[in-house]
């Protein structure tokens, strides 16, 4: 499997996102209505991704676009989680998980903060992943915040450098300091 970056408006984009905009008209009897702009998910202030199979077919795709604090409910440094999806006889077998990772490291490699996604109660698979990853559910945001069925996830991302020396450093004290506390 093959895992690359594609434009938004890319024919293989384009396609999985019909499949999955057909599958919330079956859940939801609608599709996502939410506005979306191919530039959003150009680098900086996103990505789209799409995987392919060893033979080339498209199985899955996934993208985040940069959102910052607005009347819509979301937080300076959020990166938006859209359009995860991975074609029926393909799932299980670990595509969506490895497709929200590369998500998640470019948007903390992008300067984001946060993934937050809007997911709903008719897609357990969606839950099970996103919760089994770490997201918590956070305050409704976007398009769907006043929908009963929405379901709306965050986990912070870990966009700071760690400084292993002064780690180490800070460690030491804390240790003298803990011996010196058991010593009689």
């Amino acid at each position: 499997m093959d895992i690359r970056r594609v434009r938004y408006d890319h024919p293989d984009a384009v396609r999985l996102t019909e499949l999955v905009q057909q599958e919330y008209v079956e859940r939801y009897g609608d599709p996502d209505m939410t506005p979306m702009d191919p530039d959003h998910f150009d680098p900086p202030q996103g990505i789209f991704l799409v995987a392919y199979s060893d033979d080339g077919e498209p199985l899955a795709t996934g993208g985040w676009r940069a959102r910052d604090a607005s009347g819509e409910g979301f937080c300076d440094g959020d990166a938006e989680i859209k359009r995860m999806y991975v074609v029926p006889e393909a799932r299980g077998h670990g595509i969506a998980r490895r497709i929200l990772a590369a998500l998640e490291e470019s948007a903390a490699a992008a300067g984001r903060r946060r993934m937050v996604l809007e997911t709903g109660q008719r897609q357990p698979e969606a839950l099970s992943l996103y919760t089994s990853c770490g997201y918590t559910p956070v305050p409704k945001f976007g398009l769907y915040r006043h929908e009963p069925l929405s379901v709306h996830l965050g986990r912070p991302l870990l966009t700071a450098t760690i400084d292993v020396e002064s780690c180490q450093a800070r460690f030491q004290v804390r240790s003298q300091a803990f011996e010196r506390d058991l010593t009689p």
